[in-house]
């Protein structure tokens, strides 16, 4: 099932989960679900990133045009808070952002469209996070955003946070060079 959020492309996917006595099963990506729901999506690289402790930020990151990426997030371990960030400069919800819990246990998935950062922070240790991106990772297109950005009002709901240098010393929004 897909779940609108309040900015009109990014999405919620919620699978069908079959549970018995032996456990679950559920698909975690159909081409062809999704292409029925509207996304083209074709994945060209999978990610995976693990968090030792609750409170670690990863973002705000995106990939500057040509090679921005499209993703489709989702926890495989624990329960993380995941973020898009809207920075098309030309739609009515630029600078907004939509939150999302994803967990292990719920098993949804964000599906989060190019022209968008992406953020995520750990709810509990030793979480894990897998997403697939419809372009590959680009050293020269690698960009990011301050995780802390007051335009972009994100509410991290966690005191003590764990960043790698790189948020840490990220622009504003207002000194990004983002082209989208």
């Amino acid at each position: 099932m897909v779940i609108p959020t309040e900015i009109f492309d990014v999405k919620i996917i919620e699978p069908k989960v079959f549970n018995d006595d032996r456990g679950f099963f559920y698909e975690s990506f159909n081409i062809n679900s999704l292409q029925k729901e509207g996304i083209n999506f074709i994945p060209v690289q999978q990610n995976c990133a693990f968090s030792i402790k609750k409170g670690t930020i990863r973002g705000l990151h995106f990939q500057n045009n040509p090679m921005a990426q499209a993703k489709l997030v989702r926890c495989t371990v624990g329960r993380v808070m995941d973020y898009a960030v809207d920075l098309r400069k030309d739609s009515p919800t630029y600078l907004k952002h939509v939150k999302v819990e994803l967990s292990a246990e719920n098993k949804r998935q964000l599906y989060i469209p190019r022209g968008f950062a992406h953020g995520v922070i750990s709810l509990e240790d030793n979480s894990t996070i897998e997403y697939f991106a419809d372009n590959p990772y680009s050293p020269e297109n690698d960009r990011s955003i301050r995780y802390d950005d007051p335009s972009i009002n994100i509410k991290w709901d966690i005191e003590e946070l764990i960043l790698s240098e790189k948020d840490k010393n990220a622009p504003f929004a207002e000194n990004s060079d983002c082209n989208f």
